[in-house]
């Protein structure tokens, strides 16, 4: 018979492991809270039934059975969200273990993932507007600045647009914590880890030294809200030579006036300002400096994003008389895409991704 408990029971009293070792490196956990005991079975696991039509709606997830990383992800998740509470992190509800099965059940969240409703195409997924993404993003930024303002930094280490959730509202949720870890603490200013995430998202020097810090996470957040201001996504084969990776081909039409409009989604025609454009993908750029050092906090991006969003509202409320120049181009966006590449400098030579890092 399986154990299950609510979420409420702290994950150091889940289940007997046979030893008392801390949670291995891979996720992070380096405090107390992060044990699990051998004896850990005394709490009675709940059982309560709700009456029908009382209970919520959840979403179960079941980990991976083969190896023990898919373990470890387990708990790490259980570890994190037991004990991490904001509106933009999904809530975890409760989990359960049974032989080799290991299920997670979530709050569930009814728009599905944000890389859903940018990159799918059907009747079912229509393109976000201007509005709804600028939420999104603004909402992600939060969660992540509260990662890593916690009392002990977390470092999310693979956000990207599937791990964002959107609920009926369109308000952002960070899941799927099975690769976040604790921040450095006292003098130091890294963890060192085994390079772990998704191809096209980690920050480079992480690639290439195994050296994280919040700024990994800056830089991934650069990646998406390229994504979400192009509608393309980070890593695609499929699109023509020297367009394959979203941030080296973009990279140089970011601050310029014109060929800004290459790189963004053309199904957002008419709907933003030349100026609030620019200032977002300038936000981007600066996430996505090679120098961390450069790059901005997310309480500073999430003050950008605010500011934005709340002129988007005033703007919307008390027209002004003379509007910024409106999102068009006219020309076929195969020809502006083609033309984006021709002013980039040297491209730089990221290190070949490990076999951890997921494609």
């Amino acid at each position: 018979m399986g154990i299950c408990w609510s979420i409420q029971i702290k994950a150091e009293s889940a289940f007997s492991t046979g030893d008392d070792s801390k949670i291995a490196e891979r996720n992070g956990n380096s405090n107390s809270s992060s044990k699990v005991s051998s004896g850990s079975q005394s709490h009675t696991p709940r059982s309560e039934a709700s009456k029908p039509g009382t209970g919520i709606v959840i979403a179960v997830k079941r980990l991976n059975q083969e190896g023990f990383q898919g373990h470890k992800e387990w708990l790490a998740e259980i570890n994190y969200l037991g004990q991490l509470r904001h509106p933009n992190l999904v809530r975890l509800i409760g989990y359960c273990l049974e032989d080799d099965h290991r299920l997670l059940a979530y709050e569930f969240m009814p728009k599905g993932s944000m890389e859903n409703h940018l990159f799918r195409r059907g009747s079912y997924f229509q393109p976000l507007s201007w509005r709804l993404r600028m939420k999104v993003a603004l909402g992600a930024a939060k969660g992540l600045a509260f990662l890593h303002n916690a009392e002990t930094m977390v470092i999310y280490r693979d956000f990207k647009t599937s791990n964002i959730l959107l609920d009926s509202n369109f308000n952002a949720k960070l899941s799927d914590f099975g690769l976040a870890r604790d921040g450095p603490t006292g003098d130091k200013s890294h963890v060192s880890t085994r390079v772990m995430g998704t191809y096209g998202y980690a920050a480079p020097e992480y690639l290439s030294t195994g050296h994280l810090t919040a700024k990994s996470d800056v830089y991934s957040f650069g990646v998406v809200l390229l994504e979400i201001l192009s509608g393309k996504k980070a890593i695609d084969k499929n699109r023509p030579t020297g367009e394959h990776n979203l941030v080296e081909w973009a990279k140089p039409c970011l601050t310029n006036k014109r060929r800004i409009f290459r790189v963004l989604d053309p199904r957002l025609e008419g709907q933003y300002s030349l100026g609030r454009a620019l200032k977002v993908a300038s936000l981007a750029l600066q996430c996505l400096s090679m120098e961390p050092k450069l790059r901005p906090n997310m309480d500073e991006v999430v003050s950008t994003l605010q500011d934005l969003q709340d002129t988007d509202k005033r703007d919307r409320r008390d027209p002004p008389v003379h509007r910024g120049v409106a999102a068009g181009g006219g020309g076929s966006s195969a020809k502006k895409a083609s033309s984006c590449r021709q002013e980039v400098g040297p491209v730089v030579a990221y290190p070949r991704p490990s076999a951890s890092l997921r494609v």
